[in-house]
């Protein structure tokens, strides 16, 4: 589409403009301009920039529509009854993987538990964290030995079925068909989102290539930004642009100093930013101390920011990194974290308006398929910070409504969010009403259309 129309939209706070799109950019906007090119009726509502997820994994998203969710299993019982029920739909011998599990769901499930659940199908389980994959023994026996030091075993050398960052080895052994991933194209549009960082260590040359071919089939029409573990190259053809190297850390196994400075200085050797998995305080620490000793740049990034000590908050500022957090978890695992975390660092827990406060360069995302990928219900929580039991975490950590759709509308984190401008990129969200009436009650069933780069890619 090279010429689009979109007439009566409120735009920047001002009612009943219309805009023109040329070549994928705002070319004119105001009231009763001159009808050219393909037509968009925005009845009244407000046209907006896109939003951004900074933090997304979209095979994880994609296989996630295609597997068993215990997300939500109340208790053991209803585990077994979802397995059993997925078994059901299912012939002996055929893989059942089930995903977002979490031990208050059922406790820390062992592999003869998982015998009992599915004796005849090979069964894998992942946490809800995506670090731990839980195999009964038909899955352990269709797998074969290996999994390295991946693969945790007992006093005797025998496979206990849990197997910590174990994807890859996986995928070498029970194969790697890509789930399909136009319908995450569709959804992500349909809330109005534009552009996407996958944030995946996991992602090498040939995952790469899986996203670009989706991207130029408009399967995934977003603009795409993609970490990884190892070296990474764009294509010619800017199909996606290599962001930061992802650095994974776990809580129980964290590396020492010098080998976490030799992996910042092997990202500035490609010439690229890092972009830390900071979930716990242990692990936040080791990543100030990094920085600290080995230099942090623009484009350095601290993923999630699960929880930051008061205390931190200045180095955060004085190193110059950026956080990328999920307002979502508040919403989704709140009622938990009430239980489980000490009321003292209640405030700690991914924190908005305090880094805000001191300058911290900060933006929201989603960790879907950790977390829900709707945009509209992380700006929610970053306003009202409820859980789902409607209890409230860190009040003092709330932002406004308009602040959390800023925070999703910035190219990079901590940049200016994007703004509805003559000459600016065509990446636009239309909502249903007027802004100030979407931001009262923010929801994805509010978005009416989203263009990327000039043409339609939802028009509800």
């Amino acid at each position: 589409m090279t010429s689009l129309f979109v007439r009566n939209v409120e735009v920047e706070g001002r009612a009943g403009q219309d805009l023109r799109i040329e070549a994928g950019r705002i070319a004119e906007i105001g009231p009763r301009l001159a009808h050219a090119g393909d037509d968009l009726d925005g009845r009244g509502g407000a046209l907006i920039a896109g939003l951004v997820d900074h933090h997304i994994h979209l095979f994880a998203l994609a296989a996630r529509a295609q597997s068993l969710d215990l997300a939500g299993a109340a208790g053991p019982a209803d585990v077994r009854a979802r397995i059993a029920s997925a078994l059901a739909q299912r012939p002996p011998g055929a893989w059942v993987r089930a995903l977002g599990y979490h031990e208050t769901m059922a406790g820390e499930l062992t592999r003869a538990e998982l015998d009992a659940l599915a004796p005849a199908n090979p069964l894998r389980i992942q946490h809800q964290t995506g670090s731990l994959w839980m195999l009964n023994s038909r899955a352990l026996e269709r797998l074969g030995d290996g999994g390295g030091p991946q693969l945790e075993r007992d006093a005797a050398g025998r496979p206990t079925g849990r197997l910590w960052r174990g994807d890859a080895w996986l995928r070498t052994r029970i194969g790697d068909e890509p789930p399909e991933l136009a319908p995450i194209g569709r959804q992500l549009a349909a809330h109005g989102i534009t552009a996407l960082t996958d944030a995946s260590v996991t992602t090498d040359a040939a995952a790469a290539e899986r996203l670009a071919q989706a991207h130029r089939a408009g399967e995934l029409p977003q603009r795409l930004t993609l970490m990884s573990g190892g070296p990474l190259a764009a294509p010619a053809d800017g199909a996606f642009a290599v962001g930061p190297v992802k650095v994974l850390l776990d809580d129980h196994d964290l590396p020492d100093l010098d080998a976490f400075i030799g992996w910042i200085d092997g990202a500035r050797a490609q010439g690229r930013g890092v972009a830390v998995h900071c979930v716990t305080a242990a692990e936040l620490a080791i990543t100030l101390a990094a920085f600290e000793a080995a230099g942090a740049r623009v484009g350095d990034r601290v993923e999630h920011g699960g929880v930051i000590p008061r205390a931190a908050i200045a180095l955060l500022k004085r190193l110059g990194l950026a956080v990328v957090t999920q307002p979502a978890f508040i919403r989704e695992r709140g009622d938990r974290y009430l239980a489980e975390v000490d009321p003292a660092e209640h405030s700690d827990l991914y924190r908005c308006a305090s880094l805000i406060a001191a300058g911290v360069p900060l933006a929201l995302s989603s960790d879907a398929p950790y977390a829900s990928p709707d945009p509209w219900a992380a700006i929610a929580t970053a306003a009202d910070r409820r859980t789902l039991g409607g209890r409230v975490i860190g009040a003092g950590e709330r932002v406004t409504a308009a602040q959390a759709l800023a925070l999703h509308q910035a190219a990079s984190p901590g940049g200016r969010a994007a703004r509805v401008t003559v000459g600016a990129a065509a990446d636009l969200c239309l909502l249903t009403t007027p802004l100030a009436e979407a931001l009262a009650q923010p929801r994805a069933a509010l978005v009416q259309a989203t263009i990327i780069g000039g043409s339609v890619v939802y028009n509800g």
